[in-house]
């Protein structure tokens, strides 16, 4: 869900929905209220994301949610009522939990003599209770354990919809009533006519369903909380006269300075001033070794500080560091609705009356057809209690929210449902080079200058124009400038050339760094440079042309290490039958020589930024689902061409917001890995909507035939919930299963 100008999205908890039914009757009131332009509801999280007009207030949109049958609380945007709120509701959530544990033991029990008395009946021994013992315990029961039921049937009806509620509360109240009638109206053997068992235990069985279902419910939504715990509320700020003071974390800003001590965790993003230490980002790349940071080096939120004290300039805090966009895309993942869903919701719409007409039905058949009032009730009970939709409703967010959490876990990041459904059925993978396959950090390894011109010159020259560049090439430069000892010349009108290079004015002279194609535009001639220099420079180095006013004076070589984890990723994809192609602006025979040492299927060469989005829809033309992997600016078009873009978390900031996917350590094994997440959940969502439909399919004709007793209906409708909710936690033990790397050859 996006918002506009002219639109915004707000978000609010919602209390009272107890199966699909709610969750698509909510959805539609909200949908139906003027200056609600859009509205998504999440039955496992209870969370409804509104898209709203500017005039329209939270007291409207909580208005409506209430005549629905509802309570709804507005989510705060400020990050610390934001964490109050939510450890209020996971404390709510919990004692509600525990409520309905104690409401189970006591319903247990008192359902008990019930159990056993049919157990010992069915072993050939014992006799039935007596008909105002099984009063007694049914009516408590009814009363306990009903009481939520009824209250949610009345809030539903109330609302003008039906719900799971109001099948339980129809059925067990049916089967209660009806003995209550057997008793005032049967004088003789009376306790062979009561129904009291079925209502009792059907009661107890959905409440044992609902709790386990509340329990499965928490340990699918652990990564979102876990993630939001990493925040420290406080953090060690040095001032200026060098004295230290404990401060809110939200009272931080960029330029400020924090001391990190050992052990603490670090409070915002930012980067090392003083000191070094090793950091375990597990949380965050989901790298398990701790990994070194000196001065100069980044620090992210969450990440746990080693053995040594160290100062940081404070880059970002709260929602702005990297942990709050992590968790504002897992929690949007979470949030969202698959393409099936929608089905599902459309099901959900009629379901309940359709269940309540199909009992109805069955009783009047089987009076019409002499199976008497008891039959005829018992089986117009059964199909109330079996149909209730809870599993349709948590079939596909419990897969979701427990899929993505496990993908955070492992440091991928997914942004939505639309992506993880694409991204399980790519077929081709097509990576950038510089930062992707290689390492993202090139050397200045050959420099070749033409007959005449000083190689310092042509340094100096090269590393002024290249001065404040972010390109990996111009910091390549000035490191060998640096270390060569070569002071850089003063530059003035810099001007980038996107995908080939740039221009600027140094030292009185025009100067131009960059392809090929550069120098072509300007007429500038470059075959003396050619012959004198492509043969020194190997096939894998990447080539800058130097010139100074009309006249080409230099020949730059840089080498970019292949990734070590590049060669395994590809051959992982390709033992899935994935097809692999390298995408790059460099020349053929770098791009052939990193093809070859990855082991790619093919590649394309100086491809520019605009050309790779041409050659990802030329690709998806064909016939194609493919996935576009790259970390620069200048992959953005590519990857929001490709039908899953997935993004190096060490890249660009526009390369993370334009990508599907997000892997936030810059590992390529991971694009496997975020392949099979992906495919995985999409698995257990078919899987969760199959039996869920199942159960219905096969369940209401068997009650309705009066092969099934109320209580043994109300056991399948409790495991069936149970059954969905356990098999997507499944997936919370998903972890990405990483090829070894091959140790490089001596």
């Amino acid at each position: 869900m996006t918002s506009s100008a002219e639109s915004s999205v707000r978000s609010f908890d919602i209390r009272g929905m107890t199966c699909a039914a709610c969750s698509a009757r909510l959805e539609r009131v909200l949908k139906k209220t003027p200056g609600i332009l859009d509205a998504r509801v999440n039955l496992a999280l209870e969370r409804a994301d509104v898209a709203v007009e500017p005039a329209v207030t939270p007291e409207t949109i909580a208005a409506a949610v209430d005549r629905a049958g509802f309570s709804a609380t507005l989510r705060s945007d400020d990050p610390v009522v934001a964490r109050a709120e939510r450890e209020a509701r996971e404390a709510e959530a919990t004692a509600a939990r525990r409520r309905t544990g104690r409401l189970l033991a006591v319903s247990a029990l008192l359902t008990a003599p019930f159990i056993v008395a049919m157990i010992a009946m069915m072993a050939g021994f014992g006799h039935i209770l007596p008909a105002y013992l099984q009063l007694v315990l049914a009516t408590a029961v009814q009363v306990l354990a009903g009481r939520r039921f009824y209250r949610g049937a009345w809030n539903a009806l109330r609302g003008g919809g039906a719900n799971m509620d109001v099948l339980v509360s129809l059925g067990t109240t049916a089967a209660w009533g009806f003995s209550v009638y057997q008793m005032a109206t049967v004088h003789h053997m009376v306790e062979e006519h009561l129904y009291f068992e079925a209502s009792a235990v059907v009661l107890t069985l959905v409440l044992l369903g609902k709790f386990l279902e509340e329990r499965a419910k928490a340990s699918t939504t652990r990564a979102v909380r876990s993630l939001m715990a990493l925040r420290p509320e406080t953090a060690t700020q040095l001032a200026e006269d060098g004295s230290y003071q404990t401060v809110p974390v939200t009272r931080l800003l960029p330029g400020d300075r924090v001391l990190v001590r050992p052990g603490e965790r670090v409070p915002v993003d930012g980067v090392i001033l003083t000191g070094e230490s090793h950091f375990d980002e597990a949380v965050i790349t989901g790298e398990s070794l701790p990994v070194l940071r000196a001065v100069g080096g980044p620090v992210v939120t969450g990440a746990v500080n080693g053995e040594g004290a160290v100062t940081v300039e404070v880059g970002a805090v709260g929602e702005d560091s990297t942990l709050g966009r992590i968790t504002r895309l897992v929690e949007n993942a979470q949030s969202g609705k698959a393409p099936v869903q929608r089905l599902v919701d459309r099901v959900s719409a009629i379901f309940v009356p359709v269940v309540v007409a199909v009992a109805v039905l069955a009783f009047a058949l089987w009076l019409a057809f002499g199976g008497g009032l008891e039959q005829a009730l018992a089986a117009a009970v059964a199909v109330l209690v079996i149909a209730c939709p809870c599993a349709l409703g948590l079939a596909t967010p419990t897969a979701l929210v427990a899929g993505t959490g496990a993908a955070a876990r492992a440091g991928i990041l997914i942004k939505d449902i639309e992506v993880l459904e694409r991204a399980a059925h790519v077929g081709t993978v097509v990576f950038d080079k510089t930062g992707t396959l290689t390492a993202g950090r090139p050397e200045l390894q050959a420099l070749v200058a033409s007959d005449g011109v000083d190689p310092a010159r042509l340094l100096a020259l090269a590393a002024g124009a290249q001065t404040g560049s972010e390109h990996p090439l111009a910091r390549a430069t000035l490191d060998r400038a640096t270390r060569d000892g070569v002071a850089p010349l003063a530059a003035e009108d810099v001007r980038a050339v996107p995908g080939k290079g740039l221009s600027a004015r140094v030292d009185g002279e025009t100067v131009l760094i960059g392809t090929a194609a550069l120098l072509d535009e300007h007429g500038i001639d470059h075959a003396d440079l050619d012959k004198a220099g492509l043969g020194r420079l190997g096939p894998e180095m990447t080539l800058a042309y130097v010139t100074a006013g009309d006249r080409a004076i230099g020949l730059f070589g840089y080498a970019d290490a292949l990734r070590p984890e590049a060669p395994a990723a590809v051959a992982e994809l390709g033992r899935r039958g994935i097809r692999t192609l390298l995408l790059t602006g460099d020349r053929p025979a770098a791009a052939r020589a990193i093809a070859g040492a990855a082991g790619l299927d093919d590649w394309r060469a100086d491809v520019l930024p605009e050309g790779k989005a041409a050659e990802v829809e030329a690709l998806r033309a064909a016939g194609r689902r493919l996935a576009m992997v790259g970390d620069g600016v200048n992959d953005a078009p590519a990857l929001a061409a490709a039908d899953v873009g997935v993004a190096m978390g060490s890249g660009t900031d526009v390369a993370m917001e334009t990508a599907g996917i997000t892997l936030m350590r810059p590992d390529p094994r991971l694009v496997g890995a975020a392949l099979d997440i992906a495919a995985a959940t999409s698995r257990k969502i078919r899987q969760n909507l199959f039996w869920a439909f199942v159960y219905n399919v096969i369940g209401i004709p068997l009650a309705a035939f009066g092969l099934l007793t109320p209580a043994l209906a109300g056991a399948a409708m409790a495991m069936s919930s149970v059954s969905v909710v356990t098999n997507a936690g499944l997936l919370t033990r998903w972890a990405p299963k990483l090829p070894p790397v091959a140790m490089p050859k001596d």
